[in-house]
């Protein structure tokens, strides 16, 4: 499977793997030496915790280098009068009778608490390529089955600053 991402994806995924590479990962290996010369390995708490920061910043490391080689680049601009990428999308809730404001963006950069909805999701792929006053229906499994209509389409483009996701 290929991840859709954005030439801006990849730049800040190289940018942070570059970063971890050449400056965290020298740090943590010191950080592991001098951990254990402290003594007994066993019941060295300072060694069990650099080499935990070590071994998750390695798996960091190995995750950006799959994600950038397997990644599908896409253009990051919204097209014609549908919900597109990037799009700030105002939606009515039927059921909890309230609108909610989202944006959405691509599977890294998702971040559903700031209202990052991933293109990917239910909610994303739902609403994907709909218009103003459409009436759209979210399946979010077998069981969850809701309605949300479209209230505004802001045309933001692709904001550089929104942070890629991490562990």
């Amino acid at each position: 499977m290929h991840d859709e991402l954005t030439q801006v994806d990849i730049d800040k995924m190289k940018e942070e793997l570059q970063h971890r590479i050449q400056v965290l990962r020298p740090k943590l290996i010191e950080e592991v030496k001098v951990a254990r010369s402290f003594g007994d390995l066993s019941e060295n708490f300072e060694y069990k915790a650099a080499k935990r920061e070590k071994n998750r910043n390695d798996s960091r490391i190995r995750y950006l280098e799959n994600m950038i080689k397997t990644a599908k680049v896409i253009d990051g601009t919204s097209q014609g009068a549908g919900i597109g990428l990037f799009d700030k999308v105002t939606i009515y809730l039927e059921e909890d009778d309230e609108e909610e404001t989202i944006q959405l963006v691509t599977t890294l950069r998702q971040d559903a608490l700031k209202g990052l909805i991933s293109k990917e999701s239910p909610v994303g792929k739902a609403l994907m390529g709909h218009q103003v006053g459409d009436r759209v229906l979210i399946e979010a499994g077998a069981d969850c089955r809701y309605y949300v209509q479209v209230r505004a389409v802001e045309k933001t483009g692709e904001d550089p600053d929104i942070p890629i996701s991490t562990f």
